[in-house]
């Protein structure tokens, strides 16, 4: 759960600035086709957007002169906190893609949820072999 409190911190003033934005445009008519599409289709739209946040997240943490030192996965933690900001385009393009497919809100519900669940562990196996 305190992972989960810093990393959302670390996004509220970066994404406040984009408060203006909204997707799609007034004048696009994908809404009547996204709601056609299964959930295993929607899926499928996102992973490639989740896939790209983790692997930025996972480079940034990777690339870091601290990370070839640590020893816990709860010091990464602190690694993955500090990334998010840098890769802030591609965890706005996974969020965004959710309220999209799946309703305003459900994709920082996925965000802080699910994904930040799973992000030490995908962020472990995409580094693991950097050290």
């Amino acid at each position: 759960m305190i992972f989960a409190a810093l990393v959302a911190a670390s996004l509220i003033v970066p994404a406040a600035t984009d408060a203006g934005a909204s997707w799609p445009p007034p004048s696009d008519h994908a809404g009547a086709s996204l709601r056609h599409m299964s959930v295993q289709e929607k899926r499928a739209v996102v992973r490639p957007l989740v896939n790209s946040a983790t692997k930025c997240i996972a480079h940034k943490v990777s690339a870091d002169p601290r990370f070839t030192t640590l020893v816990h996965a709860g010091d990464v933690n602190d690694l993955i906190v500090e990334s998010v900001p840098s890769c802030l385009d591609a965890v706005r393009a996974m969020i965004d893609a959710h309220d999209r497919l799946f309703g305003e809100g459900a994709g920082e519900t996925f965000f802080m949820g699910p994904y930040l669940d799973a992000l030490p562990g995908a962020v472990h196996d995409l580094v693991k072999d950097t050290r």
